[in-house]
């Protein structure tokens, strides 16, 4: 008899390929030793964190005896780290935003769990196009939700607005995005956004409730080729930007993020005190105080973005080589070529065998693909392209 509950069981057959190849990538570096391992799985940033981190870890250290420096403080987070988040965002969004329309999350997860727990009643439905980050199915279910995914365009993974339509049902309470996307490196444009903020005007007019637009945007900071991410909040009043300061500023680890409501959304007030109260009885109670201090130093900056592109190109090279396909990634740290073979799992096995980490693009509900994070020392980009190389010739001969 488990002591684990059925839903958590069954969840934890059904767990993340990334991390299973995490795991598996800890082996091999036991077993080879580390620098003969080339892992792509985990996108976990490794620039250093920008200058304004260190001034604000200075600052907070030198007031560290001060009472109160790491106390509570309301819910919603500091009130001057909201007006200077709010004023931020303004720049980044094109929308004026004001204080009351912003929340500080325990990360973008923290944040859409709150989003959905407020929002969700059980058996509702969140769609999503597809390939997808597979939590949100997760944080969907934590709050009795279901994730229904839509497939995208099969030659470069834009949106499907007539799919997304014909997804829809009455127990649709929002639809979830990722831009720039993880897995595929895409950014859905302002073409994309306005015809889907049209397709939502409809369904939330037929709608008893709100129908929620909500953009996952951790990656929004990094783009390619003059590539730009348009806000949704110029196509649809009732949306929502999630995102975090994960890898903008390097703070996987701190969990700091914000959830940020539409200065025009109807019920804005009402869906506003319902993130500030489930972000206390989730238990995160409020966003870490020393990611919230540290965001009056560092908000503005970012990490160097040219070591990704860098990155990115020799990476190109890599694939390019090796004759694999795929769409160059337009946003995000991301590769997601095709799988030699149609196989992702057993290619990925392949890949494996020559001491390569990628994630199977099932996992994403891609099957056909596999994933490629690049955010890695160019060490590992480089030395790993003979075993890139090999694999294919195998898949070949």
């Amino acid at each position: 008899m488990s002591v684990l509950s059925e839903q958590i069981s069954d969840f934890l057959t059904k767990s993340s390929w990334i991390r299973r190849m995490f795991d598996a990538g800890a082996e091999l570096k036991q077993k080879h030793g580390e620098e003969n391992v080339f892992d792509f799985s985990l996108g976990n940033p490794n620039l250093p964190a920008p200058a304004g981190v260190r001034r604000g870890l200075e600052r907070i250290a030198a007031r560290a005896e001060e009472p109160y420096s790491f106390g509570y403080m309301p819910n919603a987070g500091f009130p001057q780290v909201r007006d200077r988040l709010a004023e931020h965002l303004t720049t980044e969004q094109g929308v004026r935003i004001g204080r009351e329309e912003v929340m500080l999350s325990c990360g973008a997860a923290g944040g859409l769990n709150c989003l959905m727990r407020s929002v969700l009643e059980p058996g509702e439905e969140v769609i999503c196009p597809r390939p997808y980050f597979v939590e949100y199915g997760f944080y969907a279910s934590n709050h009795g939700g279901t994730l229904r995914t839509v497939p995208v365009k099969a030659d470069d993974f834009r949106l499907d607005i007539e799919a997304m339509e014909q997804a829809f049902t009455e127990r649709t309470r929002m639809v979830l995005i990722n831009s720039p996307n993880n897995p595929t490196g895409q950014i859905y444009s302002e073409k994309e956004l306005q015809e889907l903020g049209e397709l939502l005007e409809r369904k939330n007019a037929e709608s008893k409730r709100p129908v929620l637009l909500v953009s996952d945007e951790p990656y929004r900071f990094l783009t390619f080729d003059g590539h730009k991410v348009p806000s949704v909040l110029h196509f649809y009043d009732n949306s929502v930007v999630v995102s975090s300061f994960s890898k903008n500023l390097s703070l996987a680890g701190e969990r700091i993020g914000y959830v940020l409501l539409h200065p025009d959304m109807p019920q804005k007030r009402e869906l506003m005190n319902g993130l500030v109260y489930t972000n206390r009885i989730l238990g995160f109670v409020n966003a870490p105080t020393l990611g919230q201090q540290l965001l009056e130093d560092a908000l503005g900056e970012e990490v160097d973005t040219s070591v990704y592109a860098g990155r990115r190109s020799m990476f190109q090279e890599v694939l390019d080589k090796a004759g694999y396909e795929y769409m160059a990634p337009k946003g995000g740290f991301y590769f997601f070529p095709k799988a030699p073979g149609g196989d992702d799992v057993e290619f990925t096995r392949l890949l494996k065998e020559e001491l390569i980490l990628a994630v199977p693009g099932s996992g994403f509900g891609g099957p056909g693909h596999f994933r490629l994070s690049f955010c890695v020392p160019d060490r590992v980009i480089r030395d790993s392209a003979p075993g890139f190389q090999r694999a294919m010739e195998r898949m070949v001969s």
